[in-house]
C-alpha cells in the first residue's frame, strides 16, 4: 500500500532516487518514463535481478543485486553526488526512523545494524528537489515515528516535503502537517491515536 502510494508522486520524465529498505520496493510499481539514480553510481537503474541471472558487479547502493536499463550507464561517486548536490534529482524516497512537525527527518540507523551510518541521505534531502517519506506509521514497539520534534539525530532538517504511510498521507509545509488521505483500512481517529505531532485536517477529512 505504501510504496504504490508512492509510485503515485513520481512522475515520467523525472530522475528519482530510492532510498535502502522499504523504498526500493517502488521500483515494481514506477510508471514509464522514471530515470533511477542509484547513489552508489548508477543512472537508469533498472529493477531486481531475477533469480540466477544477477551480474555481481551491478548492484544498487544496498548491495541488492539489480539490472541496468538500456542508455544506463555508471560512473564513480564523485560524479553521482555531483549529480545529487548539483539539483539533478527531481524526487527521492527516503525511510525514517523519526520525522516531525518541522518538516526534519532523522533517519540513522541504529549502531551495531547492518547499515552504521546515513548513506548518501544527507546530500539527498538537501539536493534532491522533492523528499518523500515512506515508512510505517510507528515503530515497532507501536510508538508514533511522526513527532512535534525529532528525538534522535537529524539527517536534515526542514526537508520533507510528503509522508506516505499505511495509515495516511501527510503533506510537510511550512504551515505544519496537513493530512490529505486516510489509507484504506484506517481511520481518522487511528491516525490521532497513533501521531504524536499536530496534524493540520482539512475540512472533507472530518466526517
Amino acid at each position: 500500500m505504501i510504496v504504490t502510494r508512492v509510485a503515485q508522486e513520481l512522475k515520467p520524465g523525472s530522475v528519482v532516487n530510492l532510498g535502502i529498505g522499504l523504498p526500493t520496493l517502488v521500483t515494481k510499481y514506477l510508471p514509464e518514463g522514471i530515470t533511477l539514480q542509484s547513489e552508489n553510481g548508477m543512472l537508469n537503474m533498472g529493477p531486481p535481478a531475477p533469480n540466477g541471472e544477477a551480474d555481481p558487479y551491478i548492484c544498487d547502493a544496498g548491495g541488492k543485486k539489480v539490472t541496468i536499463l538500456p542508455g544506463g550507464c555508471f560512473f564513480d561517486s564523485a560524479t553521482s553526488f555531483g549529480i545529487i548536490r548539483g539539483g539533478h534529482v527531481d524526487a527521492t524516497v527516503l525511510g525514517a526512523l523519526e520525522v516531525d512537525q518541522n518538516r526534519n527527518l532523522a533517519s540513522w540507523m541504529i549502531p551495531g545494524k547492518m547499515v552504521p551510518g546515513m548513506g548518501g541521505a544527507m546530500d539527498l534531502v538537501v539536493g534532491a528537489k522533492r523528499v518523500i517519506i515512506a515508512m510505517e506509521h510507528c515503530a515497532k514497539d507501536g510508538s508514533p515515528k511522526i513527532l512535534k520534534q525529532c528525538t534522535l539525530p537529524l539527517t536534515a532538517a526542514n526537508q520533507v516535503d510528503l509522508i506516505v504511510t499505511e495509515k495516511a498521507v501527510i503533506e510537510a509545509t511550512e504551515q505544519g502537517l496537513i493530512l490529505r488521505e486516510i489509507q484504506p483500512g484506517s481511520s481518522l481517529e487511528d491516525i490521532l491515536q497513533s501521531t504524536e505531532a499536530d496534524l493540520i485536517i482539512p475540512e472533507e477529512l472530518r466526517g
